[in-house]
């Protein structure tokens, strides 16, 4: 649910800049009969570097990224991005012991941890019809991943000691903006759905007698992005 709402102020703040900027360029465009003849120049902005924290949420909670950018043209950049983020099984169904005041889930057995390291590519959209403090972008980015596998029924800490990585290579596709000025201070939302299937899967859940695994270790998320750019 919260995830929804997230998604739903993201893409309603994308069509409101849209609408708005697009006015904007549109009525800057109109050249005053004053200035009839004169031709007017902009100066051309240098390409970019960029770094900072994206915040990740999703359904099966937070996630914290790291990422670097460097602008190739005015309308292609290429990243490297780092995260670390938890994915539980869908199955998982979290139950309220009254008598100890925690929540438990039935049957589990294994946490993850999916650490990603990415390479991928930006293309940015309609630069010739929107003012630059509004950037739509659409993104992928691929690479090698690590899922840290640690046991459920140990406490949280205790138990990433006894845990094991495994290694896989996974993806995402995404569309986001960034807002503001580009050569400061750098601020950006971005929804991505990430693929990081695990061939054979990995011991997740327990009914009984029977193991069930989990395949996949990805799913939808939504980056915060803020960073500095130079």
């Amino acid at each position: 649910m919260q995830t929804k709402s997230i998604l739903l102020l993201f893409c309603l703040l994308m069509v409101v800049h849209l609408s708005s900027f697009t006015q904007n360029k549109n009525d800057s465009n109109i050249v005053s009969p004053l200035r009839t003849g004169e031709e007017s120049e902009q100066p051309t902005l240098p390409f970019n570097n960029s770094w900072g924290t994206d915040i990740l949420v999703s359904t099966n909670g937070f996630g914290l990224g790291f990422f670097y950018r460097h602008e190739y043209t005015p309308e292609l950049a290429g990243f490297v991005d780092f995260s670390i983020s938890e994915s539980k099984d869908e199955r998982e169904v979290e139950r309220y012991d009254y008598w100890t005041g925690q929540s438990y889930v039935l049957g589990k057995e294994n946490r993850f941890l999916v650490m990603p390291l990415f390479v991928g590519v930006q293309k940015r959209l309609f630069s010739e019809d929107i003012m630059d403090n509004f950037r739509p972008y659409v993104n992928a980015a691929a690479g090698p991943t690590i899922v840290y596998v640690f046991p459920y029924r140990e406490e949280y800490f205790t138990a990433l000691g006894k845990g094991q990585p495994r290694y896989t290579v996974g993806g995402y596709l995404g569309f986001g903006a960034f807002f503001g000025s580009e050569r400061s201070t750098l601020f950006g939302m971005n929804v991505r759905y990430y693929f990081v299937p695990f061939s054979g899967g990995i011991e997740s859940m327990k009914k009984g007698t029977a193991v069930e695994y989990k395949n996949e270790f990805g799913g939808l998320f939504i980056s915060l992005s803020v960073g500095s750019a130079w």
